[in-house]
């Protein structure tokens, strides 16, 4: 039988026994004060807890059980739930990832396997799905809905819509994931409309991605079916959305953080409609910061009330998802559970999931075995052409005057500008000029199927030598490498093909430091403390080459992603998001 979601026959049967005194409960949780996310208030109560449910909530101090743990006024919070995460922006297997998070109270996160989808389809979110079954740690799935994101790039693999269809029928799968070519939804794209059509078909939500968008756009983005959003930056954005009728999801990721600008919106009067996510973090900010208990933190700082502050990152998700029996603390919900000391402060002292003691003290007390990781499907996934002298070489423009375009990285965001500069040309080619911070970068297809190499510049990153190169490319996943020299840039595509993905930082003919992530060439199977060192390791070797920003790996990767403004690279060339459209290296005059 497969290990299902919701609870079989006996273990109903237990709880209702428990519940009504026919016989003694698994453990007994006495004393504490339990965040009511039905009621918004904080209630004096004990939690009696039969197998993997909770069987009463109230006054059953002197209930009958196996086990009695005296909670002395510590506060109870149901399990925290991720809305929205990219579990593989961590760089680590959902095992390693359950590890960082479960012990901060996590446990249960709604994963968009968008990233490994891209890489290697179906077999990838089945491998994601198999690795996650039995952690104690619930990651369900909502089914990625841009795979290639656009076609304007190259991607390891498509889902159709009867991939689509066929992957919702697992009963870990919730959703289909954010719809993000919502210029297509908006133009009545019938490609588009049909995975909608398919998600109501089995009545599990669909969701979005709406950056910027208002007015009739966004009433025709959201009358296509779309449920939520979690791109909102910007308070009257947010304050729209939520009007209209999305769900909304604030963010606090890595690169993007939200919540300061939509905190007016976490107050009670928007009950069931804000969530927390974090979308993209990585393993520096899992580690210091945690995962969506940052954002519980954060509002409480505030000035949020705390029983919503946890609803929005409990409650609030499981009723969006229909996720059965999580998100609160009541008879019949599954017995994850957080003991807090100091609600203000939100950290927890003691985690239960499924009514067994996983976490205390931020020390995790169960192992986690990594199931999964040496499967075929997502191992030797960069394959790369032939490269030689010239594979990297940018002609020089056809006028000595002419300008061309290079990328700009937007110092803490994920969108770029464009600009227009005159190159450097030596040899009949442009040349890196790093005097004026302008250094080649190169996407190159990395899947064995077109062999297709995107040129350009960037400016902002500040290598003065060497070049530095990444297998994560959102949301393609082809290499990203800039550079200063061809060769440097060379040596960094074929080491990361033997390394089978990662990082690596390379000067001349040396490599500096390097992190191998052999899933996908997005994530590893080592523990997350070690793959944070690597990458630690990374960014300093980054730095002794000029490099300005610490996270500079991470710019890096996102510097080809065809679906945020303004200018990218893909493997087939410069492309302007907002006309959707490959442009000339030159600018026309």
């Amino acid at each position: 039988m497969p290990h299902l979601p919701y609870p079989n026959l006996d273990a109903l049967r237990h709880v209702v026994d428990v519940a009504a005194g026919r016989r003694p409960g698994d453990l007994l949780l006495r004393g504490g004060r339990v965040l009511n996310v039905f009621s918004g208030r904080i209630e004096r109560a004990d939690v009696l807890v039969a197998g993997s449910l909770i069987a009463c909530v109230g006054p059953v101090a002197d209930a009958a059980a196996e086990r009695v743990v005296d909670i002395d006024g510590a506060w109870l919070a149901p399990g925290l739930v991720d809305g929205h995460v990219h579990v593989e922006s961590s760089l680590v297997t959902p095992a390693r990832y359950a590890e960082a998070v479960l012990p901060r109270g996590v446990t249960g996160v709604v994963c968009d396997p968008h990233e490994i989808a891209n890489v290697a389809g179906v077999p990838g979110v089945r491998w994601l799905l198999a690795g996650s079954r039995d952690l104690p740690l619930d990651l369900w799935v909502t089914v990625p809905s841009c795979v290639p994101s656009t076609r304007l790039e190259t991607a390891g693999a498509e889902l159709g819509v009867g991939e689509i269809d066929d992957l919702l029928a697992d009963p870990w799968v919730v959703a289909v994931a954010e719809l993000m070519s919502f210029p297509d939804v908006i133009a009545g794209d019938v490609a588009q409309l049909a995975k909608v059509a398919v998600a109501e078909a089995v009545r599990k939500p669909i969701e979005g991605h709406a950056p910027g968008l208002g007015g009739r756009e966004l009433q025709a983005y959201l009358a296509a079916g779309i449920g939520s959003d979690h791109e909102s930056t910007a308070l009257e954005e947010g304050r729209e959305k939520v009007a209209a009728g999305a769900f909304l999801m604030i963010r606090e990721g890595s690169v993007t953080r939200d919540l300061d600008a939509l905190m007016p919106l976490v107050e009670p009067r928007h009950a069931e409609r804000i969530g927390f996510v974090t979308d993209d973090r990585f393993p520096n900010d899992l580690l210091d910061e945690g995962g969506v208990d940052v954002l519980v933190r954060r509002a409480l700082a505030a000035g949020a009330d705390p029983v919503y502050a946890v609803r929005c990152a409990s409650w609030n998700t499981a009723l969006h998802y229909r996720l059965p029996r999580r998100g609160a603390l009541a008879p019949g919900y599954q017995a994850d559970l957080v003991v807090i000391d100091d609600l203000s402060a939100f950290r927890a002292r003691q985690v239960y999931k499924d009514g067994r003691l996983v976490a205390e003290a931020g020390r995790l007390l169960v192992d986690i075995p990594d199931v999964g990781a040496d499967d075929a499907a997502v191992r030797a996934t960069v394959r790369l052409p032939s490269l030689d002298e010239t594979s990297f070489r940018l002609p020089a423009p056809r006028d000595a005057d002419a300008r061309v375009r290079a990328i700009r990285p937007l110092p803490g965001q994920v969108v770029t500008e464009e600009r227009r500069v005159r190159p450097l040309v030596q040899g009949g080619a442009v040349v890196a000029d790093p005097e004026r911070d302008l250094i080649t970068l190169v996407c190159l297809e990395r899947h064995g199927r077109t062999g297709g190499i995107g040129l350009g510049l960037v400016q902002g990153l500040g290598l003065r030598r060497g070049a530095i190169g990444s297998s994560v490319g959102h949301d393609h996943h082809n290499l990203m490498l800039a550079g200063v020299d061809d060769a440097s840039l060379r040596l960094a595509a074929e080491r990361l093909a033997e390394l089978g993905g990662g990082f690596v930082v390379v000067d001349g003919g040396r490599v500096l430091a390097e992190l191998p992530l052999p899933v996908a060439g997005l994530v590893s199977s080592a523990p997350i403390a070690a793959v944070r060192a690597d990458l630690d390791a990374v960014a300093a070797a980054a730095r002794e080459l000029g490099a300005h920003d610490g996270d500079v790996m991470m710019t890096l990767s996102f510097l080809g992603l065809a679906v945020i403004p303004a200018l990218r690279l893909t493997d087939r060339g410069l492309v302007d998001v907002v006309a959707a459209q490959v442009v000339p290296f030159e600018v026309e005059r």
